[in-house]
């Protein structure tokens, strides 16, 4: 899901063959089709497409994925010896200016969290030479290794418009599963392997009361950048925040929500959710994505689509900018 840091261990070829799933097909409700090969990621939900308009959360997540990545990691082996790989998005190249200098703060933060002991870049002679300079030179302080990789021939870079449309289908594979058409003209019969419709999920769409889940946003909607702040004002709301959402206030339409787990006590029981702190709202991995299908606030209620079954009453919702709608 768009939207999120992520982390899985990787046992066997991942099938792929759409820029939608550039890395495989994450198991949601578990088609036998994809059963064999799916992968069973721990995600952290940062909910917007900028990774700079919240920067303290976008970090936050980065951090709170490399502790759970080491922990996995302590726990086998064999995966601790094979290392990791860290992917990061074209965003997280773009300098930022911090005093009188130019930046990059997101792959610092990797690179501190992940403890990497080396850096690809392809194709970018300008960020090259700066992580070189950064991270790559005796007076660095790092012992890293910087690697530059020629783009291949071709190769250019994605526009807007394109990038909304791979996240738009991105989006509607998470509930629907791949849409691969096979040719009107093939058998299917012949084929052999797992039938297409396996490749179909089917998402359930039940009614919540407005009252009966707590959606939460991290930060204000809109927030100005610090720089663009009063000299030694403060903000009101902070970067890291959880705020409250009404449901009856509108906004929530279309929008894509990021399913917490119910959070065990002490003592094994499920605890309250006014037990929820902010930290808990910060920290906590997401386990599943639902999305608000209609919203009826004569009736103080909303249409839900989840990819499971099974009761909402009760549960903790993130909220972010994310907006998907089948067309």
């Amino acid at each position: 899901m768009p939207g999120t840091v992520s982390a899985c261990v990787v046992s066997s070829p991942i099938p792929t063959q759409t820029p939608a799933n550039p890395f495989g097909v994450t198991s949601t409700t578990a088609p036998t089709a994809l059963s064999s090969a799916a992968l069973l990621p721990i995600v952290y939900w940062y909910g917007h497409s900028d990774v700079k308009r919240n920067q303290p959360v976008m970090e936050k997540s980065i951090q709170n994925l490399a502790k759970a990545v080491k922990e996995r990691m302590s726990l086998d082996a064999i995966t601790y010896n094979s290392g990791l790989f860290v992917d990061t998005p074209a965003t997280f190249s773009t300098a930022v200016r911090i005093g009188t200098d130019m930046r990059y703060p997101f792959i610092e933060k990797c690179v501190e969290e992940f403890d990497v002991n080396t850096i690809v870049v392809i194709g970018h002679e300008k960020l090259n030479v700066d992580i070189q300079r950064f991270f790559g030179s005796p007076a660095s302080g790092r012992r890293i290794s910087v690697i530059k990789v020629t783009k291949s021939g071709g190769a250019v870079d994605l526009d807007y418009t394109y990038r909304a449309r791979v996240l738009s289908r991105q989006m509607r594979n998470y509930f629907y599963g791949p849409d691969f058409k096979i040719p009107t003209w093939v058998d299917v019969g012949k084929l052999g392997g797992e039938a297409q419709t396996e490749l179909t999920l089917s998402p359930y769409s039940a009614p919540v009361k407005f009252n009966d889940m707590k959606i939460w946003r991290i930060g204000a909607e809109t927030m100005a950048p610090s720089s663009a702040l009063p000299i030694g004002g403060n903000r009101v709301i902070t970067e890291l925040e959880p705020i409250p959402v009404d449901p009856a206030s509108g906004g929530l339409l279309n929008t894509v929500l990021a399913l917490l787990p119910l959070p065990p006590s002490q003592h094994g029981a499920v605890k309250a959710e006014e037990d929820f702190s902010d930290d808990d709202l910060l920290t906590t991995d997401v386990v599943g994505f639902l999305l608000v299908a209609a919203v009826d606030t004569a009736k103080s209620r909303m249409t839900i689509l989840s990819p499971n079954p099974g009761s909402l009453s009760g549960r903790t919702a993130l909220i972010g900018s994310y907006e998907w709608q089948d067309q």
